[in-house]
């Protein structure tokens, strides 16, 4: 009798394990309430993603997707801005073992793989049972009781293997004391992303007028785009020090006190904040150019012969 309730309290014990266990909860874009980007002229950018997600409550597992694939996992950060003390923080984790066609062979060596050719009699495709014996420097297959180098067939694998995921992924295990969604913001900084000024001027054919236009181009490489972002920019140079950022001096934009029509400019000890007074979507590798300002310019007596 001792031995029967011995064995129903572990048949419960696992029933309610298996109900317990739920899937890690997945955020993407779709999530994103804002999005903010300030962007150092030094080839670092500081992302700010804030979005609604509705965590259970008690210990969770959430995925956080669609951040940038340069990110220095080292300075991310995850808030409530519903409430900050109802969020807490367990673990952190950075998954980047990212799907390309060279892992995802890696993760099959050792077994049993298909490969299709066309045969050129029949003109159809027929399929082999291979084993994958190795990728480096080629692929070198076991069919049968040969070796085959270089094998022309297509590779036709059955699954995805779990560890490698199609995009960069931070993984928080977090403790959520709400029952209402939670607004969260993850802050973090990622390199591949840098601005500089550039200036353009045209002069009439009378030598009177020059129309000068500045321009403020950002070169995205980090891995992500910024949609409808809130964007800033941060003129002088930085330096981290043991996780932390330190500016040690301003090259503010050259015109800067020009007529400005969709930045605005604050000063903060020596350095300079332009601040663009709208959204844009920045996409991830391009170049993007936004207009600083526009002036036209007259030139007298001898403004004129300088620029003659």
């Amino acid at each position: 009798m001792k031995r029967l309730t011995i064995l129903v309290t572990l048949i419960s014990l696992s029933f309610f394990t298996q109900i317990a266990y739920t899937a890690p909860l997945t955020s993407t874009l779709k999530d994103q309430q804002n999005v903010s980007i300030t962007i150092y002229n030094s080839n670092v950018g500081l992302v700010k993603d804030t979005r609604l997600i509705d965590l259970k409550p008690g210990a969770d597992e959430l995925k956080f997707m669609d951040v940038a694939a340069k990110i220095d996992p080292t300075t991310v950060h995850i808030k409530s801005l519903t409430n900050g003390s109802s969020l807490i923080v367990l673990e952190q984790n950075y998954e980047y073992d990212l799907l390309s066609p060279q892992k995802l062979l890696e993760k099959f060596v050792g077994q049993k793989v298909q490969l299709a050719t066309v045969n050129p009699e029949t003109k159809k495709e027929e399929i082999v049972e291979a084993t994958l014996l190795s990728t480096q420097g080629g692929n070198i297959f076991q069919i049968g009781d040969k070796i085959h180098i270089g094998h022309p067939g297509r590779i036709l694998l059955t699954k995805i293997p779990e560890n490698l995921i199609p995009q960069p992924t931070l993984v928080w295990t977090v403790e959520n004391k709400l029952l209402k969604p939670q607004k969260l913001e993850a802050s973090y900084l990622t390199s591949g992303i840098n601005w500089k000024a550039d200036y353009v001027t045209v002069l009439n054919k009378l030598d009177t007028l020059i129309d000068l236009t500045g321009w403020v181009t950002i070169d995205n490489r980090s891995g992500a785009t910024y949609q409808n972002a809130l964007l800033k920019l941060v003129a002088g140079d930085i330096h981290r020090v043991q996780g932390e950022m330190r500016m040690d001096y301003a090259r503010p934009m050259a015109a800067a006190k020009e007529v400005s029509q969709q930045f605005k400019e604050e000063s903060f000890f020596e350095y300079h904040l332009y601040t663009l007074d709208r959204r844009t979507t920045i996409k991830d590798n391009q170049t993007t150019e936004v207009l600083h300002f526009f002036r036209p310019i007259i030139f007298r007596g001898k403004y004129r012969e300088s620029f003659g």
